[in-house]
């Protein structure tokens, strides 16, 4: 899979770092101009927000329209926060009561990244390796094999169960079932997440508490459930959910079934109040609006 390389740094002072994103400033900001499509949104630095391609995290800070700042169940979003943050070499990480680091150490540390593209938010969809030694020369391509992802923060968070994998069409074969084996084995080793997890097996949402305190979910699910909550003024009744999520027109493609359809149609409402997917996320590759 041939990757645009770009080397640089991470810094992460006055940002909101979680555990599938983080802010990148490369040695040559010029150097994001090489991407095709979607532009990367930069600060004056240079420096651009990133979306690690492949995996999502517990959210520590989502915000559904019009509505209050909700998270995910402690501890796995900060456990996830915490580990990217300790992989990529930060020592010492002090944040404000909102979320924002206030000081680190070191200020910034080595690292580069692989990436094809940007996301609908300007985020740098991307593979994040650390340190110096990369595998090319900063601004040329490199044919990314699945010995390049294993030594990537991405890979990393999955092998340590904290995080789902999450996957959109761009993402080639090869990469995906990488990811997904390392997801797999996580989850019959009972580390990070998966012991709590009940995206498959089900979640009693009795209101945003639930989304917040207790229910540990694949977050995409979890974004949808709060923007769903929000539009209802907090009632806790699912009836609707399915008919809002197909409305939401997530389409993506069931691997196993060799098949395109909505995001509605692999999540199952029971009992009034009680969702789950049907299939596991790494079965799962949706399309990237």
């Amino acid at each position: 899979m041939p990757m645009l390389l770009i080397k640089g740094s991470y810094r992460i002072v006055g940002a909101s770092p979680d555990g599938d994103s983080v802010r990148f400033v490369p040695d040559d900001p010029a150097e994001w101009d090489l991407l095709h499509g979607r532009k990367v949104r930069r600060n004056r630095a240079g420096g651009a927000q990133l979306r690690l391609d492949g995996i999502d995290t517990l959210e520590t800070h989502y915000r559904p329209p019009h509505g209050p700042e909700l998270h995910q169940p402690a501890p796995y979003a900060g456990q996830a926060a915490d580990a990217l943050l300790g992989w990529l070499g930060f020592e010492e990480v002090e944040r404000g009561t909102n979320g924002i680091v206030k000081r680190s150490a070191p200020e910034s540390v080595p690292g580069h990244i692989l990436t094809r593209s940007a996301d609908v938010h300007g985020r740098c969809v991307a593979l994040a390796g650390r340190g110096t030694d990369a595998p090319g020369a900063s601004g040329g391509l490199v044919t990314v094999t699945t010995e390049h992802l294993r030594q990537t923060a991405n890979h990393h968070q999955l092998t340590e169960g904290l995080a789902y994998p999450t996957f959109y069409r761009n993402l080639f074969v090869d990469l995906r079932q990488e990811l997904s084996g390392a997801a797999r084995q996580a989850r019959e080793d009972g580390r990070g997440l998966w012991p709590a997890d009940q995206t498959r097996s089900g979640a009693k949402v009795e209101g945003r508490s639930t989304l917040t305190d207790s229910a540990v979910l694949l977050p995409k699910l979890f974004r949808r459930l709060a923007d769903y909550l929000q539009l209802n003024d907090g009632d806790p009744s699912l009836d609707g959910f399915r008919a809002y999520l197909e409305q939401r027109e997530d389409r993506l493609l069931v691997l196993s079934a060799g098949q395109w359809t909505g995001f509605d149609t692999v999540v199952e409402v029971t009992n009034g109040n009680t969702v789950r997917l049907n299939r596991p996320s790494e079965d799962l590759v949706f399309d990237e609006k």
